[in-house]
């Protein structure tokens, strides 16, 4: 859990961080979404690959490899002087967080049983949003005027910007999570050794792809949270641009409220912890229906602390409902292929919701689409997309109801 901290902790701050070099590089507006679609496209890309990397040696070896990747691309970010070089070396930090988070989910299942799951993704949820409220918060301190005269007035060498003293800063949170992953206990899980054929790995992870979306269970709970992480990113930059037109707010306040947001978050996390066992971890799906028309309410926010409980509320609801979702698809990818393979299964398909959500964003952004049209359409496809979720978990419950009542009276025959 520390790891963990330490490294979301960067990299939330290294996003508010990464959109102000973008400003600075007078890049458009557009290409702003455009850096969280290049740091989930390895998560889609390499998915077949870092699965079995996961469960090829001990996670946190894994993790510790994984963090020195972002501290990588952090030094490449430091020395870039183009919209678009920045946006690769922010790619290469998504390259380590993909690697990463195999691993720091499928430890879970090694450690603990099944019904402690629930908890311990509570427990997890919770500190990673206390990792993104607080890096969020550090994010925008450090591009803070005021802040980054004091950065500067150090005269490092090679710190001309506020950017560059505040990629150095990153760089040690990602140091610190990088000697924390060396401190990990070995689980004692047999490790397979990584097959090097891309053939055999791709077909492998097809495989479980399929055997994911065909488990009854599986296929609800991974609609579910490839919903919840698309809306999530997409939302990240719609509150940045929202703050902007309804509050009047700068980058660095307006990265203030996305972590308003996580507060929400890890309080339904932790509530959800409590409240739900794993058994009736399907029964939360009506809260992601709410929550879609809560995001629609934020068009009529003009004061701070009106937009504050809007955006705990909405922060609250997705909490409560996806981390149910969470435990309840890494229990049903744990008996089904091992730990790794199904968190880069779940990956994959999450991500691949984020590149299509941010992509549609984009777009919208590029055709001059005002913001409150957007969070309308947002909202509706949050909700409708919810709405057929439900639908389609109560259809695969009447068919199993209904094979359960034949095989009855079969055997009463």
């Amino acid at each position: 859990m520390g790891a963990q901290f330490f490294s979301s902790l960067a990299d939330n701050a290294l996003l508010v961080v990464a959109i102000a070099l973008l400003i600075d590089l007078h890049a458009p507006a557009y290409l702003t979404p455009m850096l969280k679609f290049v740091f989930v496209l390895f998560y889609v890309l390499l998915a077949p690959l870092v699965g079995a990397f996961a469960d090829s040696m001990a996670k946190g070896r894994v993790m510790f490899i994984s963090n020195s990747i972002k501290i990588v691309g952090c030094i490449l970010l430091f020395f870039a002087a183009h919209q678009f070089s920045a946006l690769g070396a922010y790619a290469v930090v998504g390259l380590g967080a993909a690697a990463y988070s195999p691993a720091k989910y499928g430890i879970l299942t090694e450690l603990l049983p099944p019904e402690k799951l629930v908890i311990a993704n509570g427990w997890m949820e919770g500190l990673t949003v206390a990792s993104i409220v607080l890096g969020t918060v550090i994010g925008g301190l450090l591009i803070t005027p005021s802040v980054a005269a004091v950065l500067l007035s150090l005269d490092l060498p090679l710190i001309k910007t506020a950017v560059d003293a505040s990629i150095i800063i990153i760089m040690l949170f990602y140091g610190i999570a990088a000697v924390t992953n060396l401190f990990i206990p070995d689980t004692g899980i047999d490790h397979r050794i990584l097959k090097k054929n891309p053939i055999f790995l791709f077909h492998d992870f097809v495989h479980c792809v399929k055997l994911l979306w065909f488990d009854k269970l599986g296929q609800i709970s991974l609609a579910v949270t490839t919903l919840f992480w698309g809306a999530g990113a997409t939302l990240q930059f719609i509150v940045l641009k929202w703050a902007e037109a309804a509050l009047g707010y700068a980058l660095n306040q307006a990265a203030l409220l996305q972590g308003v947001v996580a507060v929400g978050i890890a309080l339904g996390a932790v509530l959800a912890a409590k409240l739900v066992s794993l058994r009736r971890s399907l029964d939360v799906i009506p809260l992601g229906i709410i929550m879609g028309i809560v995001v629609i309410l934020m068009i009529t926010a003009r004061d701070l602390w009106i937009s504050v409980v809007l955006l705990i509320s909405i922060g609250g609801l997705a909490g409560f409902f996806v981390v149910p979702m969470n435990a309840l698809l890494q229990h049903r990818g744990h008996i089904l292929m091992g730990a790794g393979h199904s968190i880069a299964v779940q990956n994959f398909n999450e991500n691949l919701g984020i590149l299509t959500m941010l992509s549609l964003y984009a777009l919208l952004i590029w055709f001059d689409v005002h913001i409150y049209t957007v969070i309308i359409l947002f909202g509706l496809f949050v909700s409708i997309t919810m709405i057929v979720v439900r639908k389609w978990h109560l259809n695969n419950q009447s068919k199993q109801d209904s094979l359960h009542l034949i095989g009855m009276q079969k055997r009463q025959f």
